[in-house]
């Protein structure tokens, strides 16, 4: 059958080794030339000699293709093909006169042409790059129709153009002259336009004009307060007397709970006034123990003291007197026992007053440092506490009286902490002219100073943290919810993007500053 395809070839005049030859001229379809044989062959001493057209071999073309072997899931790689055979990488060797069975799988376009063949191996030799074995393969028994697909694909590589199945159905050949038409004048042809970048110019422009309705909205449109804080309830904890305040350890930003034990303020003073009010009290027991026990022996005459305060500096004198009398001393002496027994109590609840302790679970805000024995009067501030429940944390906004019409209990507003780029939405829950009557930590004691301002108190729909009691907030309030979220979370998308490039900014010339200070390491020996 590879005979009758030779012939064939002879018939075409197609440029091969493999058809019918002269007589006495060998059949050399066994033996592929290379490029070394042929140079021998086409070169005669130092001139070069033509060949015939029946002289020629196999014409070898590069094209991109498969070998997939029938007998294996083995796949090898092509290099080269012609109409008399091909050669492919392979992973292992194959063996002179090793025969195979196979399928030739080539690109055409976007389709994958199949051509079933069987071939026989010539040699196989080990590849100069990369790992594997280049094996020659001479093509034994191919059918017509697949050798005629063969043929026109190697011609299509040969004149320059891709082959595709178009022009395989239509029958032209790629090599066929084509008789020359009178071409109508054509207008030249214009480059398709760019549409991608008409549409990213666009979606830029779209971009910029709603970042910028947005901005005009949001400055224009909301309401700004003149100022606005996250505050808390306050507690000022001062002195219930004079004295020297005790250690503590508090500070700032310290978490206390309710009933801790604070601080205590001592009063050496009070302190000493309890210890003679005992004292008092234990002389005059004494004293109406031994005169009851004298009257009730039947003494004539009672030895009794003239006075009842050992401590008040008088002498102290003894006179004889009736049992009457005694008994009537006795029940002044009982008076003067409770007037010290009261006076004790009063003491002592003074002294426990002096010891202060947490009303809340509470922040503390400001604490007066205990060092070096600090001397404080009645009433002056120790500790200033923070309530921290989730009611209490709110944001307080001083808005002009021009706008304070505009808002109304319940209105939506947004709020955005110092931190944060994402909008907390409010409501507000009342206003009024004057700071509610507990007085509220957070508001510097200047911005109330203002005037025609009121207060106006926002309850957050997310709680906000303790710690962030006394930090400035941008609030704006909006009439129209759904325009001022939009606006909102336009303006604040803008924000985070600015100050991204600004960090990347920031950190690029601190970079480039510090590759300009480091020091050359090498030095000049001398």
């Amino acid at each position: 059958m590879a005979d009758n395809f030779f012939n064939d070839d002879s018939k075409r005049h197609e440029p091969t080794l493999g058809g019918s030859r002269p007589s006495g001229q060998p059949d050399t379809r066994s033996e592929p030339k290379d490029a070394d044989q042929g140079s021998e062959r086409l070169t005669r001493g130092d001139r070069l000699q033509h060949e015939r057209r029946d002289e020629r071999g196999y014409i070898r073309v590069t094209l991109p293709f498969r070998v997939d072997l029938d007998d294996s899931d083995a796949e090898l790689s092509g290099n080269d093909v012609s109409l008399g055979g091909f050669s492919a990488r392979s992973s292992r060797r194959f063996e002179p006169g090793e025969r195979i069975s196979a399928s030739l799988l080539m690109m055409a376009g976007a389709t994958e042409l199949i051509v079933p063949l069987k071939a026989e191996s010539l040699r196989s030799v080990p590849a100069e790059q990369g790992s594997g074995y280049d094996t020659s393969f001479e093509i034994t028994e191919i059918e017509p129709q697949h050798r005629e697909l063969l043929r026109q694909i190697i011609r299509s590589a040969l004149s320059g153009r891709t082959p595709n199945v178009e022009g395989l159905i239509g029958g032209e050949d790629p090599q066929t002259p084509r008789k020359r038409q009178a071409a109508r004048p054509t207008p030249p042809s214009r480059p398709p336009k760019p549409m991608g970048r008409y549409i990213l110019l666009f979606a830029a422009i779209g971009l910029l004009v709603l970042v910028g309705a947005a901005t005009a909205y949001r400055n224009f449109m909301l309401i700004e307060p003149s100022f606005a804080a996250v505050t808390a309830p306050r507690i000022d904890i001062r002195a219930p007397g004079p004295g020297i305040l005790g250690e503590h350890e508090l500070t700032a930003g310290e978490q206390v709970e309710r009933d801790q034990l604070l601080t205590k303020v001592i009063n050496s003073e009070l302190e000493s006034d309890l210890i003679l009010a005992e004292a008092a009290l234990d002389y005059n027991n004494r004293l109406i123990e031994n005169l009851r026990e004298h009257i009730q022996g039947g003494m004539q005459e009672v030895s009794l003291a003239n006075s009842a305060q050992p401590a008040s500096g008088d002498t102290m004198t003894f006179e004889s007197v009736s049992p009457e009398i005694a008994q009537a001393r006795v029940e002044q002496f009982e008076t003067v026992r409770d007037y010290e027994s009261s006076r004790i109590a009063a003491l002592e609840a003074r002294m426990a007053s002096n010891d202060i302790y947490s009303p809340c679970d509470c922040l503390v805000a400001w604490a007066l440092s205990s060092a070096d024995g600090v001397y404080i009067n009645e009433s002056e501030r120790i500790m200033t506490l923070i309530r921290t429940d989730e009611d209490d944390v709110l944001v307080e906004a001083l808005v002009h009286m021009n706008d304070i019409s505009r808002i109304e209990p319940n209105q939506q507003a947004y709020v955005t902490l110092a931190n944060s780029n994402q909008p907390i939405r409010a409501r507000v829950r009342n206003v009024a002219l004057d700071v509610e009557r507990q007085p509220r930590a957070g508001f510097p004691s200047w911005v109330r100073q203002q005037q025609n301002v009121a207060s106006v108190l926002l309850v957050p729909e997310e709680p906000l943290p303790a710690e962030s009691v006394g930090q400035p907030v941008d609030v704006r309030f909006t009439e129209a919810p759904l325009l001022g979220a939009a606006s909102e979370r336009i303006w604040q998308g803008v924000r985070t993007v600015i100050q991204f490039g600004d960090q990347i900014y920031r950190a690029a010339v601190e970079d480039s500053g510090t590759n300009l200070e480091e020091p050359d390491d090498t030095s000049d020996e001398g």
